[in-house]
């Protein structure tokens, strides 16, 4: 008998272990074949609310941010491409442009709210190949998320109505769940992400290796056995 779970992942488009976690989840999933279907939701939190239109150079800002060094900058870097790699992701900047544009750090308020629209509109799946395309625009193109014609481009190459998109974007009331999203992410004392909230209740935080994902999916699919 195979067991469904539900998955809300609190996540940004502009964090790397965001993408890093969903392809170690990926693994678990695979290895639990037969055993856990999951149904992936993807919940709004964003990393730099404030962060202005014109964005911000991604080295200048992890450095302000977290005041480190170009060498510690570059330490993380190599650290993360490498766990990235284990985990089937590409962080790679794939754009073909030479030189390449620079990393770039973008308000993502209107790409959380696309997402929203999409679950909305087309369901999780959809939403979960906006989200992908979202993270291959930023990391591996390198584009200008925090653009709404660039973003409109991005939901119409997954199948969404570009007019419809755009009404979303101008949707005071999307605007309004998103925000009220947040703040649940808050009163779930979820001040990082990735954070997986499972079943609504139980949450698995950061990006885990597979193994671990394998076994806290076990253990809630057993509890929700015992519970019903």
């Amino acid at each position: 008998m195979t067991d469904t779970l539900t998955i809300d992942i609190y996540s940004d488009v502009m964090c790397p272990w965001c993408a890093i976690g969903y392809g170690q989840l990926q693994k678990a999933l695979g290895d639990l074949d037969g055993e856990i279907d999951a149904e992936i939701r993807w919940r709004p939190f964003e990393l730099n609310p404030d962060m202005p239109v014109d964005g911000e150079e991604q080295e200048a800002h992890l450095q302000r941010k977290y005041r480190r060094s170009a060498e510690e900058g570059a330490a993380v870097r190599g650290q993360m491409k490498a766990i990235a790699e284990e985990a089937g992701v590409s962080l790679v900047y794939e754009g073909g442009e030479d030189p390449a544009p620079p990393a770039m750090m973008w308000n993502t308020r209107d790409a959380h709210k696309l997402l929203g629209f999409a679950l909305e509109q087309a369901g999780p799946q959809v939403q979960t190949e906006l989200k992908l395309a979202l993270f291959k625009a930023h990391f591996n193109e390198r584009k200008r998320i925090g653009e709404r014609d660039v973003l409109l481009d991005i939901a119409a190459s997954v199948g969404l109505h570009r007019e419809a998109a755009k009404a979303a974007l101008e949707d005071p009331e999307l605007e309004a769940r998103v925000v009220a999203e947040e703040r649940q992410a808050w009163d779930l004392n979820i001040s990082g992400v990735p954070a997986m909230v499972v079943n609504g209740k139980f949450m698995i935080p950061g990006a885990q290796a597979p193994e671990t994902y394998v076994n806290a999916l076990r253990r809630v699919a057993e509890k929700s056995r015992e519970a019903s």
